[in-house]
């Protein structure tokens, strides 16, 4: 249980980018158990039904009847086909999780995490709409196919923080300095290039999540922010929900004396100096789950 104590003390103390790292990645490796088992029993399609509503299509009336696919296929990365090929799947979610870490990384130096939660989710829902409509108006595209992954959710990330700070200067391997506004332009451009490799739909819908990024960056160097109003609805839901009532339990203690008080807080620093150390001799995994509680809480304090 160490592992999953790991996991979770992670997400809870990480931000809003790690923990849609994680999100998407337990999602990921939760569908891949899910589809082994189904398959050991001989119901493959039974997980081909449940991935199709976890997709979205550009046909209209199948959507109608899922409207939830809007927002789960920006954290789905598995293909509905039974023909699909798990390293190929493995390797979407990889490229996608390494450019959302790239991307969400210098977004949170110019931006907060707030943005960021609001650029991940409008810019999918953006490539959506730019998927939906691209296979209803051109006549060389059908309606009778599906769209998902993060990729659209992760360009609009990366196109933002390129308007944001477009000559800010990243190192790139191989590469070495370049402006983060070539590193959007090459993306961008490399999707119009393979637009007829095959995935018409999903470069739609990547190049729609890079315009949601580009308009919202846009108009927040201007002053207007147009996410601003997105979170309020889950903010009043949140706020609407029955709360647990904490009983308060009253506990009469002697006021400390200073020297008290200072002796406790020596004890304290102490003991995170102790725990810091071992971190540095034998890394974060060495402590025991106690440590990790005691560092957590302090974190907290801060």
């Amino acid at each position: 249980m160490a592992l999953l104590d790991d996991i979770k003390f992670q997400f809870k103390s990480g931000n809003i980018l790690m923990q849609l790292i994680y999100i998407n990645g337990g999602i990921f490796l939760a569908v891949m158990l899910l589809r082994l088992a189904l398959f050991l029993v001989g119901q493959v399609g039974v997980f081909h039904d449940i991935a199709v509503q976890m997709t979205i299509t550009a046909d209209l009336s199948s959507l109608v009847w899922r409207p939830w696919s809007l927002l789960t296929h920006m954290f789905w990365h598995i293909n509905p086909s039974q023909n699909t090929q798990g390293l190929q799947e493995f390797l979407h979610i990889l490229f996608n999780m390494a450019w959302l870490y790239f991307g969400g990384s210098l977004f949170l130096n110019f931006m907060d995490s707030k943005r960021l939660l609001s650029t991940y989710i409008l810019g999918g829902l953006s490539g959506a709409a730019a998927y939906i409509l691209a296979m209803n108006v051109f006549p060389v595209y059908s309606t009778n196919s599906v769209a998902y992954g993060a990729s659209a959710a992760v360009l609009a990330v990366m196109v933002a923080v390129a308007t944001k700070a477009p000559n800010f200067v990243v190192q790139l391997r191989f590469i070495g300095p370049v402006k983060l506004k070539f590193v959007a332009i090459a993306v961008v451009l490399l999707d119009v290039v393979l637009m007829r490799d095959g995935n018409a739909g999903g470069h739609f819908g990547h190049l729609g999540g890079a315009l949601f990024g580009f308009v919202y960056a846009s108009q927040l160097n201007a002053g207007r922010d147009l996410t601003v109003d997105f979170l309020k609805p889950l903010n009043w839901l949140k706020e609407g929900l029955p709360k647990r009532e904490k009983k308060i339990k009253v506990v009469h203690r002697r006021a400390k004396s200073d020297y008290e008080y200072n002796a406790e807080k020596a004890s304290k620093q102490e003991q995170i100096d102790a725990i810091l150390d071992k971190i540095k001799r034998s890394g974060y995994d060495s402590l025991s789950k106690n440590e990790k509680e005691i560092l957590f809480k302090s974190s907290k304090e801060i």
